[in-house]
């Protein structure tokens, strides 16, 4: 298993995380085997969204023994009403639900306490300034949570989120083709039929620029549906008229900026070994540049998508983490103090391009490489 850092919470998390789906399903017969095969997997992160009282209980009994082992994205505002889940931010029932959270999993503290679905403007403005957020910074600061977060699928309100300052975790949904949807407060759209109708090209700017200014403000990605709910993985319910694997599915975003770890979703223990795969997978069974390419009515033609098709450059540059330093300075309009450090460290830098164009021969989506290497020798210095 591959660890990375999430965010400047000084966290290390598994690229490959747990959703709590697998642990509601089958009245909670497999909260004990997937919890072990996530333990053995050396999967670390695991993403508690839903308030089942019984499932909290159950995983409360399988933590016994290894609770030091994981770290745990819990929500607030989430709670449990009438035999179903519901999303609250009356801030007395936020209180209660986080208490029975803690008292159900018997511990005294999570690791990332995640407020809960915020997906416009308005609802961030009044979680921001109203007693949601005092009692998150509360917790923080009485170390009943270790840091932060925010749950949202919607790139403009989280943006502001992240510009505030307030949230050190970021959980997004991350995949190709809600990428391509514009900012939005129905988060059902994304995996609306009608939303993929027309033609579509290239990533939506707002949801570049949120994964660009989470990784220069060091605020670290947890991705949900990455397999669109699994649509993603069949073609007939594929947004994208193709089916992608989930190598494919979570190596996309991974490669995206500031992305730590993939919780993945899974409802079987042998779901989560699909996912776990990734860990072993060749560089082939992980490449979506030519499922990317062959997609109906969708492009992606002269973005860089991160996929490294553009390797082995002569003078051995590193041609998408130079250009992911670029466009990070683009959406900052001028190169924050991290992306200039990181880029300084490169073994061979922009500079060094000899505009061979072999690179821009192998990009499937027909990015101009030699003309952004200058630009980025430019904005990042010659020596």
């Amino acid at each position: 298993m591959n660890y990375r850092e999430l965010g400047r919470t000084g966290l290390m998390v598994s690229e490959i995380g747990l959703g709590c789906e697998g642990f509601v399903d089958h009245d909670g017969e497999l909260v004990e085997p997937l919890l072990n095969a996530a333990e053995q997997a050396g999967v670390n992160c695991l993403d508690l969204y839903s308030p089942d009282p019984e499932m909290r209980s159950r995983l409360g009994r399988a933590l016994k023994g290894r609770r030091n082992r994981f770290i745990l994205q819990a929500h607030l505002c989430t709670v449990w009403k009438d035999g179903q889940y519901k999303r609250t931010r009356d801030i007395r029932e936020v209180r209660a639900g986080f208490e029975d959270l803690l008292t159900r999993l018997e511990t005294d503290h999570v690791e990332i306490g995640m407020i809960h679905y915020v997906d416009s403007l308005e609802d961030w403005n009044g979680v921001q300034n109203g007693p949601v957020m005092d009692y998150a910074r509360q917790l923080k600061a009485q170390g009943r949570i270790g840091c932060i977060g925010l749950s949202s699928h919607n790139p403009v309100a989280a943006a502001a989120a992240v510009e505030s300052g307030l949230i050190d975790v970021l959980m997004f949904s991350v995949n190709p083709c809600y990428d391509l949807q514009p900012a939005g407060e129905d988060c059902e759209a994304l995996w609306s039929g009608a939303s993929y109708e027309k033609d579509l090209t290239n990533m939506d700017p707002d949801r570049a620029r949120l994964y660009e200014l989470c990784e220069t403000r060091g605020v670290g990605i947890t991705v949900m549906k990455a397999f669109g709910g699994g649509d993603l993985l069949n073609e007939k319910l594929s947004p994208a008229g193709r089916a992608l694997t989930a190598c494919q599915c979570i190596h996309y975003a991974l490669t995206r900026p500031a992305v730590a770890a993939v919780m993945t979703g899974a409802h079987t223990v042998a779901e989560l070994e699909q996912s776990l795969a990734y860990e072993t997978a060749g560089e082939d069974e992980r490449d979506y540049a030519a499922a990317f390419s062959s997609f109906p009515r969708i492009s992606w033609n002269g973005h860089c998508m991160y996929c490294g098709h553009c390797a082995p450059c002569p003078k051995g540059i590193d041609v998408a983490a130079v250009t992911k330093f670029l466009n990070l300075a683009r959406a900052q309009n001028g190169v924050p103090e991290t992306v200039r450090e990181h880029y300084a460290v490169l073994p061979h830098k922009a500079d060094e391009c000899v505009a061979c164009g072999a690179c821009t021969r192998r990009c499937p989506f027909g990015v101009d490489v030699v003309a952004n290497m200058n630009e980025a020798a430019q904005l990042f210095g010659r020596p």
